[in-house]
């Protein structure tokens, strides 16, 4: 229903076309190809003369209508749908760069995320440097005459670092460099990174577009001149996405609003709660007035995200017992979930980093992680009380 700038309306109105059968809901079409009605439409889909399904490790409707969606949601032209998060940044960065090019990155950026730029990407002679969110002013002096892109993450996992988007669009206007923002603990609900200047955008599509901890997925979306290379390297690469993922996240974004305004604001109410408890050194969320960059979260991000951590004076083994403690909010490598989740980032998602590496992302000895939930907040709140009780 493009003709509706409502975004709850887009989320569940977009569908594919309806087929003979007039269901109301999207079938699934679970196939690996498709059949051509002739040997000169074969030949016209393979030379890109005419659209159309071929096969499912090239497009499927389930895909194509997760994407339209997602795409008519952060303002993008195209996309495509990957097998996972990590799938989806590293084709993002993968597609478009060469041997000798160079990529700046803000420095908290996710453990694999790390690895790709650190261990994977100078096997293929491609350079990097990061730069310090609390630091703008140096972000210029980082650009090389081999930068192609600049890449972040706003709001950063673990640190919740928020980068001021409208200041980094004009910059790489003015160096002619492709900005690529990843939008998971946002969503599109949240922020839109393309109305500030962004060329492409990638999601985990496994945390709060599915939002219940079902299935794994990606996406990249941006402009067509752009995916038209991400689409190119995909297509001969194979990191599609499955119809079923597709079908089930085009599913979940149907009730990504209600989700994200449920999940927001139990996340700022456990944040208001826990400020100022003795056992905790500080508290971190993007709407709280003590955040570093409270106004600029205010400025870009509809509301302050799901996502809240808080240092335990503690320090690791004060993490440990803590996560030990814990009854019912779940330790588990994700976020996004329904169910709350609490995560110790220096043990688990950033193990890999040196210890040094840590510190300057904020990812310090008792750091935890909570990614709030969808049940009743007296009841998340006990349960981290009576675990810091323990410790």
């Amino acid at each position: 229903m493009k003709e509706s700038k409502n975004f709850e309306t887009q989320a569940v109105r977009i569908q594919s076309e309806r087929s003979s059968f007039r269901e109301h809901s999207a079938p699934l079409y679970l196939t690996s190809s498709f059949v051509f009605e002739s040997a000169d439409q074969a030949r016209a889909l393979f030379a890109d003369e005419e659209e159309g399904n071929i096969y499912t490790r090239f497009s499927n409707p389930n895909n194509s209508e997760f994407i339209e969606k997602l795409c008519t949601l952060e303002g993008a032209e195209d996309g495509f749908a990957t097998s996972s998060g990590m799938a989806a940044m590293f084709i993002s960065m993968a597609s478009l760069l060469r041997a000798g090019d160079h990529v700046l990155a803000s420095r908290s950026v996710f453990g694999s995320t790390h690895q790709i730029l650190n261990t994977l990407f100078p096997r293929f002679n491609i350079s990097h440097s990061y730069a310090d969110v609390d630091r703008p002013e140096t972000w210029e002096a980082l650009i090389q005459p081999n930068t192609k892109m600049i890449f972040v993450e706003t709001p950063s996992n673990p640190a919740l670092d928020i980068i001021d988007l409208e200041w980094l669009g004009k910059l790489v206007a003015k160096h002619n460099l492709i900005l690529n923002v990843d939008n998971c603990f946002a969503t599109p609900y949240l922020q839109n990174p393309i109305q500030w200047g962004a060329h492409l955008v990638t999601h985990s599509a496994t945390k709060f577009i599915d939002g219940q901890g079902r299935v794994i997925g990606g996406a990249v979306v941006g402009s067509k001149e752009l995916i038209k290379e991400v689409r190119f390297f995909a297509r001969h690469t194979g990191p599609s996405m499955s119809p079923f993922n597709a079908w089930v996240l085009s599913k979940s974004l149907e009730t990504l609003a209600v989700r994200m305004e449920k999940h927001c604001a139990n996340a700022f109410e456990l944040a208001k709660r826990l400020e100022g408890h003795p056992a905790i050194a500080y508290v971190k969320y993007p709407f709280l007035t003590s955040h570093p960059q409270y106004r600029l979260a205010q400025k870009q991000m509809r509301l302050g995200g799901a996502l809240v951590t808080f240092e335990l004076k503690a320090g690791l083994t004060g993490g440990q017992q803590f996560l030990n403690s814990l009854k019912m909010l779940s330790h588990t490598a994700n976020l996004g979930d329904t169910r709350t989740i609490a995560t110790h980032p220096a043990s688990t998602t950033h193990s890999k980093l040196k210890e040094e590496e840590r510190l300057a992302v904020g990812i310090t000895p008792g750091l935890i992680r909570v990614s709030v939930g969808l049940e009743h907040l007296d009841d998340i709140l006990a349960d981290i009380h009576q675990a810091i009780e323990k410790i």
